[in-house]
């Protein structure tokens, strides 16, 4: 049926009409890659999202921009109907708010752990396979820009005056200097940093062959890896698949070195910030026999370095105390209870950056203003009671406008999958919009895939606490609350790393004016990878949305943008 609206003009199926979107039950798949010279026992089902083959194939075969006028309609990929999952409750994706529908039902979050024996053995078994073709293509299209900066040195680069360890990824065809101090995938592997033993990945969208090309092939939103002289956690935001690493912005949290503890010395090697204890109740909620070893590997190493907290979440229904153990009822007690107390707060606003939306409903006080914001208002054991707070809200999405002049042009959309059918129902989201701006790190043409949230100051000159996350904007990945706030549902699972000041010492954070070498601000300045304030939507400007074409203006590659 054809629809005209604020955005244009398109066809929409019945399918897309009557049904809301329903991501598919699974459990944790899990993977062993075995000693060089034994078969794999299992391979990814999945080595590549759709929603990357069809940006892929847009690429290959683009629709040049036209001025003759004609908006062609095209309908939005079709939604499979599924069984329903009110009753069930959850799923297992982190990315079900970033991929097309049908993706949702066809995957789901996998587990894996690999040991790394003989790197040889390994590339020679990434051998084609079937559909994965596009994949390739997608990894062989640009090569350029792929390792760190000629001469940087990894090592000082990572002990260097950084007391949070946070990072971006480098972007190919930015100024070089705003590279200096990204990370690429190959750099965290990096033989510098330690002599690789085995590693556990948690990822959903996987390019097998590109990661084989990485040395070692590991890596995730989160991982784990084991070397002979400690272990090492990251925590980032990119799928395992070129084009994340390639011009996005992206954000990394990469761990000390974690000693082994001496055998026969009894100490616990946990952190003030529970962070020890924390990561081993997330990985025990996956359930998956696979991650028992791993969790005794962290049992053995000592964690007490660690400066962060850990905010999870993990599908299922919470009551009572387990309430407080994730999504955003986690992070509201440790902003209750670790955040610094700071004189009229209430003027402080709060900042929102993801690169999906999921349904808010009808209007803002069915989820955003009421248990979701005052989640993100709480800091400090003198916080008010819960109720509307007069703390400004500003989330950050990218505009039509930011992805036609970014550096991937329109198929940089691909990542940021808002749907015509989600933003329709909810218009009075779109008020609280800002653009993606981030002159500051050099990235405002490197559309995010990076999710964050945070509390500035009035001048946005300080923050008091920071977010770096898997959870776009979505209740499926932060949790919603049920019978009458008793219960707490949450339907992904999602991982971050929660900056807060008195962690580390301080009232507050101040902002980093620049993100590049030669900056002579003090190293205690947070590194906020994007411009402050941000800039309201103007009145022209409308939110991305993927699944509607855009032909009145080509991207920075002349081309349109045209769903099939």
């Amino acid at each position: 049926m054809s629809q005209e609206g604020d955005y244009g003009k398109w066809t929409i199926s019945s399918s897309d009409e009557s049904e809301e979107e329903k991501p598919k039950l699974d459990r944790p798949s899990t993977s062993l890659l075995p000693h060089a010279g034994q078969e794999a026992a299992y391979e990814p089902r999945h080595a590549c999202s759709e929603a990357q083959k069809a940006t892929h194939q847009r690429k290959m075969s683009p629709m040049k921009f036209s001025n003759t006028g004609a908006v062609p309609e095209v309908s939005p990929p079709k939604r499979q109907k599924t069984g329903s999952q009110e009753d069930l409750g959850w799923c297992l994706s982190s990315s079900d708010d970033e991929l097309p529908p049908e993706t949702q039902q066809k995957q789901a979050k996998k587990v894996a752990v690999k040991e790394e024996k003989d790197l040889s053995a390994l590339k020679g078994r990434a051998a084609p396979r079937a559909g994965n073709h596009i994949c390739q293509g997608l990894q062989e299209e640009e090569e350029e820009c792929e390792t760190s900066e000629e001469g940087q040195d990894i090592w000082d680069m990572l002990d260097n005056g950084n007391p949070f360890r946070f990072y971006l990824t480098r972007v190919s065809g930015i100024k070089p200097k705003y590279n200096s101090g990204a990370l690429h995938i190959k750099d965290i592997l990096s033989p510098v940093l330690g002599t690789l033993v085995s590693s556990a990945q948690f990822n959903y969208v996987f390019d097998v062959d590109w990661l084989i090309k990485q040395y070692p092939p590991e890596f995730r939103k989160m991982m784990l890896l084991l070397y002979k002289e400690g272990l090492r956690v990251v925590i980032h935001t990119s799928n395992l698949i070129h084009a994340d690493w390639h011009q996005k912005t992206q954000g990394i949290w990469l761990s000390p070195l974690y000693p082994r503890i001496a055998h026969g010395t009894h100490i616990s090697g946990e952190s003030t910030t529970h962070f020890k204890a924390d990561l081993i109740s997330y990985l025990m909620a996956y359930n998956a026999p696979a991650l028992k070893e791993w969790i005794d590997i962290i049992h053995a190493h000592d964690l007490s370095e660690t400066n962060v907290y850990l905010v999870g979440s993990t599908p299922g229904r919470f009551k009572g105390s387990q309430k407080d153990n994730w999504g955003h009822f986690r992070l509201r007690k440790l902003l209750k209870e670790q955040g610094s107390c700071i004189s009229k707060v209430e003027t402080w606003p709060v900042i929102g950056q993801f690169s999906s939306i999921g349904s808010m409903g009808a209007d803002q006080s069915k989820w955003l203003s009421s248990e979701f914001k005052e989640t993100l208002v709480m800091l400090g054991q003198e916080s008010r009671t819960p109720g509307k707070s007069a703390s400004p809200l500003h989330l950050i999405y990218p505009s039509v406008e930011n992805v036609r002049t970014s550096l991937e042009g329109y198929p940089a959309g691909a990542s940021l999958p808002y749907s015509i059918q989600t933003a329709e129902k909810q218009k009075w989201l779109h008020s609280y919009f800002h653009k993606w701006s981030a002159e500051t790190s050099g990235r405002s043409n490197a559309m995010p895939h990076i999710k964050t949230y945070m509390r500035p100051s009035p001048d946005f000159s300080q923050i008091a606490w920071f977010l770096v996350t898997s959870a776009n904007l979505s209740k499926a990945a932060w949790g919603a609350l049920e019978k009458n706030g008793t219960q707490l549902m949450i339907r992904s699972y999602e991982l971050g790393v929660l900056f807060l000041p008195s962690a580390f010492g301080l009232d507050s954070f101040q902002v980093k004016q620049k993100l590049f070498a030669g900056s002579q601000e003090p190293a205690a300045s947070f590194p906020v990878p994007y411009d402050l304030p941000p800039e309201p939507y103007g009145c022209k400007d409308q939110p991305w949305i993927w699944n509607i074409p855009y032909v009145k203006a080509p991207d920075t590659h002349g081309n349109m943008w045209v769903p099939s």
